[in-house]
């Protein structure tokens, strides 16, 4: 067994009403809410502790001594504060338990159901807008202060960004409007700690003078130290004597800050702490550093030390047999990459998690990095295109599928061949949440013209489908990747080809075929059919890995099981078996189809809760597939 530690809320209010200081306070502060957000983040296994720690300075400086009644909607004189950026989400959870402002007990909470979502999200008390997708933040600040100015409230707006963010097109987008509508209680900070998701931001795109690119908008900039809270105060008082623009404090941070081995980046030259959780040496680590500066400045004031709380976890073992999607696709885009010399990989900040670090150390001069910018990268890819190479395009499904679309429909127009590699596609993981989790991508790119959408269901088909995408696909494809790790419960048959639009049985049954694809949710299939076994009900499994092509004659073989139920990693709306039943109407095949999917927003959660909550685990997938089956037969 292994231990965490938490500060509980007594303790965090004796430290508060101990120190008069509001300097040495605020140091104090910052301190415990790093370690209970340290706490959250292990105990969830994942989050974002890099960009947390850089920021929790500034956040609990602008809570504790700059802003009026922050985020009290039913007050009239209330200052707003938000973050654009999302990823630092459990420091202000830290801060809003730790101040009495949210439940203590939501501390246990952070990624599970009914708890705090991994990134920002409204149904929170004391989070003023979703986001998770960067570059709203002005803009949703430019709409808040238009709707203040007609409601005749009073009050000031922060909203924290990432530096990485400023990659963002829609960023710049609204600064000129923000200076022209003289939004002047728009203060805007950037969490300036240089280093985007994995890596220098100056090495992927240079920001240049910043403090000059921004006062040529107009904007009133000011920058310091974003750990001094002398300094911020003092940047903060200069702002309130501006009142007719916009300002912008560039707060020099460093990311990671609190713990020495979380504040620099690995000797392959990438941050290891923007996501996921630090395992449990790490974290013993990290505690002991903090534990240690906070009794040290406790000890100078003359208090007592900091009494912990603790929580006793269990030691996680995988499952063995996992199948890593995105890993077997990276190294399969190396083996392909050597007899193929026109293939170049665009990636958009998400190398370590797109299964591109294998290529981009043997190919590097034929590895582009795009940085934060979606529709740059897929405008560069058409470019690429039309010049007679073969780009391959990375992102996670969620944005690669939404931010480029008008890209990538301009792209198909154009009638070139681009391979699009969307991951950490479908419901699971949960734990990020909804603007993490891809369930719109068939329908916001399955009627595109030319683009062929793909989901394999294991390593092997993972291969073959990359394989299938650049060696005889003449059109462009869309490679819809599951991110987590998953032990499948069944095999291909050992003489599958990849056919488009063809399906393959997995499972053998009479009484009705369930189609599905992906490993999640055809694993979930196969476990169901144990389950209906038992009740004496025989279902088969089809793995039908196409998602926007479906062969009508093979359709029509399945005419035999007389129903067919369809299982979308995705929304009801506008997925695959929304195709399905629509070629089955169509070619009047007689054959009767239910279809299972999201039906709301995807909740957040640890994996199998978010499952179950959607009914699509496999205990409940027995459950409804029995129900139709009976309900069809008229019982």
């Amino acid at each position: 067994m292994n231990y965490l530690n938490f500060v509980s809320l007594e303790e965090i209010q004796r430290i508060k009403k101990s120190i008069k200081d509001s300097f040495k306070k605020a140091a104090v502060l910052a301190d415990i809410f790093r370690i209970n957000t340290l706490y959250m983040i292990t105990k969830a296994g994942s989050g974002h502790t890099g960009s947390s720690f850089s920021s929790i300075d500034i956040v609990t400086w602008l809570w504790m001594q700059e802003m009026r009644n922050p985020n009290e909607a039913d007050k009239k004189n209330s200052d707003i504060y938000f973050s654009s950026k999302g990823h630092d989400v459990p420091a202000l959870y830290s801060l809003l338990t730790g101040t009495g402002r949210l439940d203590f007990d939501y501390i246990h909470k952070l990624r599970r159901l009914r708890g705090l979502p991994g990134h920002p999200d409204i149904i929170t008390p004391y989070i003023m807008t979703n986001t998770g997708p960067l570059g709203m933040g002005v803009s949703k600040a430019i709409g808040m202060a238009v709707a203040r100015r007609l409601d005749r409230k009073k009050g000031q707006i922060f909203v924290l960004c990432g530096d990485g963010e400023l990659q963002e097109g829609a960023f710049w987008e609204s600064l000129q409007p923000a200076v022209n509508g003289k939004f002047g209680e728009i203060t805007v900070i950037v969490d300036h700690n240089k280093i985007q998701s994995d890596t220098w931001i100056r090495t992927v795109s240079d920001l240049g003078n910043l403090a000059a690119k921004l006062r040529s908008f107009g904007w009133e900039v000011a920058r310091c130290n974003g750990h001094d809270f002398k300094a911020l105060s003092k940047a903060f008082a200069q702002f309130k004597k501006i009142k007719s623009k916009p300002k912008i404090l560039i707060a020099d941070t460093v990311k990671g800050r609190g713990v020495s081995f979380m504040e620099e980046l690995a000797s392959d030259g990438y941050y290891k702490f923007h996501s996921g959780a630090p395992n449990i040496d790490n974290y013993q680590k990290a505690l002991g550093e903090l534990r240690a500066r906070v009794n040290g400045q406790l000890s100078k004031l003359k208090l007592k030390p900091l009494k912990f709380e603790e929580f006793e976890i269990e030691t996680r073992t995988l499952p063995q047999n996992l199948q890593k999607l995105v890993t077997a696709y990276g190294a399969e885009l190396v083996k392909l990459a050597r007899k193929r010399k026109d293939i170049i990989a665009l990636d958009a900040d998400l190398v370590l998690d797109t299964g591109l670090i294998p290529y981009k150390n043997t190919f590097p001069d034929r590895f582009v990095e795009c940085g934060i910018a979606e529709q740059h990268m897929v405008s560069v890819a058409g470019g690429l295109a039309l010049s007679g190479k073969l780009p391959i395009v990375h992102s996670f499904a969620c944005f690669l599928s939404t931010r480029p679309n008008e890209q990538i429909y301009n792209n198909a127009s154009e009638k070139t061949k681009i391979i699009y590699a969307g991951s950490l596609a479908g419901l699971l993981p949960g734990g990020p949440g909804h603007s993490h989790q891809s369930v719109r991508d068939v329908s916001t790119l399955g009627s595109i013209p030319s683009l062929t959408m793909i989901e394999p269901s294991c390593e092997q088909e993972t291969r073959m489908a990359l394989r299938w995408a650049i060696n005889e696909n003449r059109e462009s494809t869309y490679i819809r990747l599951v991110s987590i790790a998953v032990e499948t419960p069944f095999k291909l048959p050992k003489t599958y080809k990849l056919r488009v639009g063809w399906g393959v049985e997995i499972v053998e049954g009479h009484n009705a075929a369930i189609v599905a694809y992906g490993p999640v949710m055809l694993t979930e299939a196969v476990k169901a059919t144990r389950e209906l076994s038992a009740k004496g009900i025989s279902c088969s499994v089809i793995n039908l890995p196409w998602l926007n092509r479906v062969n009508g004659k093979w359709l029509a073989t399945l005419r035999k099981h007389k129903t067919i139920i369809t299982i979308d990693d995705h929304y009801l709306n506008l997925g695959q078996g929304t195709l399905i039943a629509s070629m089955i109407a169509k070619d009047n095949l007689g054959i009767r189809v239910v279809s299972l999917g999201l039906a709301s927003i995807p909740q957040c959660g640890q994996n199998q809760e978010v499952l179950k909550y959607h009914e699509l685990d496999y205990l409940s997938l027995a459950k409804l597939i029995k129900a139709s089956l009976y309900s069809l037969a008229g019982h």
